[in-house]
């Protein structure tokens, strides 16, 4: 068989034939030949390089044919052989090593609905430039190799096929503000394939807040009308930081679902109180995306009778800590006394009740709330606590047994100040009036509640009937989402964050949600062929760990060789191999054509 190259109506065509034998035809021998494959325009095609016609043939004569169309049509004998020639000497003999990663990350990418999201948004606003090419390179340069914008533009030529048409600065920050603009469509669209695609239930509904600084010394003002009233709040402010940093600090709310995939988020002026972020989260994100009845769980600073009735109001429930130490002395004497308690088990013991609590609304109605609270004892956390409160405790009776002996600091007197009677304090500073008189003024009373509740936590739930033991187990996935954070932090580097204004600042944290949420969803991946047999140091909840995942799929490369074949590298590598038996990626070969690499990835089970 036989290539052929013709002309029709000024448009060069490929096709496939294939000889018949020879007949006579008005007295002279002509050959009979037959069309096999129409291949289309020879545009269609065409790579751009010199000789394609040529190179095309040698390519079908050799088994390895440049469309992928012809390969079964090649012959037996050739299949499978491969002729590399390489110049003597020549040290650019083999391409520069690209990156594969996009083989994996664009089906995961497309399997949200970005893809088919941003192209409309394209059309309708009349984009000129690749929109979706670059929400593809922020969001992929975030898990692979986290860098400034401009700098993460610069890496569009590290990918094995470019992911951008052409890069501009300019067009950069304007899909920042697309991607802000269109920050609901995006949430909304990525929850319902992730709903179609891994059957997420949302039964239980996890959120806690943590801060991202910024490289610059002064916060945001407000923005206030003429008569001075605050019409919007200044986003970067200072606050208190996770992470102790004396910069200002933007606050983010992160919904997550039982697997540890995201749901959605929530962005606040960084002085905005943890508690005070929970309701108007909810009313951004969650409550608009038609979830079925949840059950929040979110840690003791959430916990506030205008959230738990937002929460209870809306048709869910709630798993929320409470602080036990700033509860009433009658609710501390119930949870240590043991009455309630099995003491079979020497390293954990719990009990529950049934409360009725009254709660002030922000119109100042009151309201009754039927609460069941949890109280448990832990061996491990009273060993966590005592530690932790060694020194500290140790001081005390130091101080108590020679008060003459210490100079206060400033520091002490605010560590010692909930333990001090109420008259010895410097009403304006805090600080302690005389530090010689430290032992008569040491309550006894309360350093000795202090340490009676090392060990004891305390849980309310609006989930009256579920068992004492199952609430806990909820309540202490609450982990999965400060590994996340962790996730954010470090393996996609969120911060600090450099972009200014508020549009890119929400657009940086949203290209770090679905990077966040891409992430997940290859660990989930990989969670199904990983296990305790292996042997390796392993999340068993959460699959390959996020630092070595985006190792892997940095390292994945593959580079050109002469006469357009490639060879993959460093496709033995354990982890990079988890990824193929994850996605059942199969890569037995050596030499690869361009059909071949583009069948890798067409073969992708994203979920």
């Amino acid at each position: 068989m036989t290539i052929e190259r013709v002309i029709n109506h000024g448009i060069a065509y490929l096709r496939l034939t294939a000889s018949l034998g020879l007949k006579k035809v008005g007295g002279r021998v002509v050959q009979r030949r037959k069309v096999v494959l129409s291949l289309g325009p020879m545009s269609r095609h065409d790579d751009g390089k010199p000789d394609y016609l040529r190179r095309l043939r040698e390519s079908y004569r050799a088994g390895r044919p440049l469309i992928r169309e012809l390969e079964p049509y090649v012959d037996g004998a050739a299949k499978g052989k491969v002729t590399v020639t390489f110049n003597a000497g020549d040290p650019t003999c083999l391409g520069k090593p690209r990156r594969m990663a996009a083989t994996i990350l664009d089906p995961v990418f497309n399997a949200l609905g970005l893809d088919g999201l941003f192209a409309s948004v394209k059309f309708s606003s009349k984009i000129g430039y690749d929109l979706t090419g670059i929400v593809r390179l922020l969001t992929y340069g975030r898990l692979l190799d986290p860098a400034s914008k401009s700098a993460t533009m610069g890496q569009n030529d590290r990918y094995y096929r470019p992911l951008v048409s052409s890069t501009n600065d300019d067009n950069v920050y304007d899909a920042l503000d697309v991607i802000q603009r269109n920050a609901k469509q995006i949430v909304r669209r990525m929850n319902t394939c992730v709903t179609r695609g891994t059957g997420r239930s949302s039964k239980v509904v996890f959120y806690d807040v943590t801060n991202f600084f910024f490289e610059t010394p002064r916060p945001d003002p407000d923005t206030t009308d003429a008569d001075g009233n605050v019409i919007e709040k200044g986003l970067r402010k200072m606050g208190v930081s996770k992470e102790n940093r004396r910069q200002p600090i933007v606050q983010l709310g992160l919904f997550l679902d039982d697997e540890g995939i995201p749901i959605s988020f929530g962005m606040f002026p960084g002085n905005t109180l943890d508690h005070h972020t929970l309701r108007p989260a909810m009313e951004k994100t969650v409550d608009s995306l038609g979830l079925k009845r949840f059950v929040l769980v979110a840690d003791r600073g959430m916990y506030s009778g205008t959230n738990m009735c937002h929460v209870t109001d809306a048709g869910n429930g709630y798993i929320v800590a409470k602080s036990l130490r700033k509860s009433t002395k009658r609710e501390i004497a119930w949870a240590v006394s043991p009455e309630g308690y099995d003491f079979s088990d020497e390293k954990f013991r719990c009990k529950s009740r049934i409360v009725e609590r009254t709660v002030t609304l922000p119109d100042k109605k009151k309201r009754k709330i039927k609460e069941k609270v949890v109280v448990y004892w832990s061996r491990s956390f009273y060993e966590r606590e005592l530690h932790e409160n060694a020194s500290f405790l140790s001081f005390v009776e130091k101080l108590k047994a020679n008060p003459g002996g210490f100079r206060i600091t400033a520091a002490q007197s605010q560590s010692l100040r909930r333990f001090l009677k109420k008259d010895v304090l410097d009403r304006k500073t805090g600080n302690v009036l005389d530090g010689t008189k430290l032992a008569a003024m040491i309550d006894d009373e309360r350093l000795s509640e202090f340490n009676e509740l090392f060990g004891y936590y305390q849980i309310v739930t609006s989930e009256l009937d579920m068992p004492d033991r199952e609430v806990i187990d909820k309540y202490h996935g609450l982990t999965q989402i400060e590994d996340q954070f962790r996730e954010m932090k470090s393996t996609l580097e969120t911060r600090p964050v450099y972009v200014r204004t508020r549009e890119h600042i929400e657009a940086h944290l949203m290209v770090c949600f679905i990077a966040l949420t891409m992430m997940r969803l290859i660990q989930r991946k990989t969670k199904a062929v990983l296990g305790p047999e292996s042997g390796e140091e392993l999340d068993w909840t959460y699959g390959l760990p996020g630092a070595r995942l985006a190792n892997a799929l940095r390292e994945w490369q593959v580079t050109e060789l002469p006469g357009d074949y490639y060879q993959m590298l460093n496709a033995s590598d354990g982890d990079i191999v988890t990824l193929f038996k994850a996605f059942g990626i199969d890569v037995p070969a050596k030499i690869y054509t361009k059909g071949d690499l583009r069948e890798v990835k067409s073969a992708i089970d994203p979920f």
